[in-house]
């Protein structure tokens, strides 16, 4: 078909129309809303660098978990900041530790909502990295160990998935084989598979607390210059049992996520990162974009690239959107 016969603004001329043929859709039963968890009670602390993100106790996660399941949003992500760190990240595993009481109380007050708990060991070691520190490194296997013990605390105080972001090699096995041997053979777990050693989470060290306090994570992080090694991580991971993959940064990965879609017949996740937040909000308020036009198009293009769900600290807002739109 050639013009004049085919005009394909014909269907681009009113907003029905659009809506018509429209080949993507957002809706907030796809979206996923980080939290971060602090000790107490009555806290509630805005990060600086992320506006309308805070870091709260458990009494308020619980208020806003519960607004942002009024909105139709399915599952929140919780991020634990200790009262202490140490050399080990003792507190991730504590069965009285920050994530384990936030999930019980969301268990009881927060019904139905799906509720994922990160694990990792950065925001509890006093050194900030992601595992054991043996001879300057990172030890591999003793870590997985550790994850295994924390996913396994989540799991007893009743989350509904675990979501392990070390970039470990092997740690997705482990973790499934201790939650089958403790009786949770039917508790997913969503892996961040293709985790990039990114200069997008800034605003999340800071949220969480857990910048390195030497070195960096580039080694056992992904290289943003390869993708076919993201696949190669995905493979594994799926092998070892994950339930759900994952892609970290979203917006800046978008082939990977689109190489991951056609290699892979697996629930796929990405993660729409803190810098990427941030640098809308800040673009926003400088009055350079329409903050909500673009936050959508954002969305829009990491689903498009073929993520079944996202993960975003904009989920409430576009929820809200989403909401106004159908009415």
């Amino acid at each position: 078909m050639y013009f004049p016969a085919y005009r394909p603004r014909r269907l681009r001329k009113n907003e029905r129309l659009r809506d018509m043929i429209a080949e993507t859709s957002i809706s907030a039963g796809g979206l996923i809303y980080p939290m971060f968890v602090t000790p107490g009670k009555g806290q509630k602390e805005e990060v600086s660098s992320m506006p309308g993100i805070y870091k709260q106790s458990a009494d308020n996660i619980v208020k806003e978990a519960v607004e942002a399941g009024k909105l139709g949003i399915n599952s929140i992500l919780l991020f634990g900041i200790p009262e202490k760190k140490d050399e080990t990240g003792s507190e991730g595993y504590d069965p009285n530790g920050v994530i384990q009481k936030a999930v019980r109380e969301l268990k009881k007050k927060a019904k139905g909502l799906v509720v994922i708990t990160d694990v990792c060991m950065c925001e509890y070691t006093s050194h900030g990295h992601c595992g054991i520190i043996k001879q300057g490194v990172v030890d591999n296997d003793e870590t997985i160990e550790y994850l295994a013990k924390m996913a396994l605390s989540h799991a007893e105080a009743g989350a509904d998935m675990v979501a392990p972001s070390d970039m470990m090699d092997g740690r997705v096995g482990v973790i499934r084989d201790a939650l089958d041997d403790n009786g949770f053979e039917s508790l997913p777990i969503m892996a961040y598979s293709a985790k990039y050693a990114s200069s997008f989470y800034g605003p999340f060290r800071e949220a969480a607390e857990s910048p390195p306090q030497f070195g960096d994570r580039k080694g056992y992080q992904m290289d943003h210059r390869n993708v076919r090694e993201a696949m190669r991580e995905i493979a594994l991971d799926i092998e070892e049992g994950a339930d759900i993959v994952m892609i970290k940064p979203a917006l800046s990965y978008l082939d990977v996520i689109r190489a991951a879609r056609e290699e892979f017949d697996h629930p796929i996740a990405a993660y729409n990162v803190s810098g990427e937040y941030s640098m809308v909000k800040a673009a926003g308020r400088m009055g350079w974009i329409d903050e909500a036009e673009v936050m959508m198009e954002i969305l829009t293009s990491i689903k498009r690239a073929g993520a079944d769900l996202i993960i975003t600290y904009h989920a409430m807002e576009a929820a809200r959107l989403l909401n106004r739109s159908r009415k």
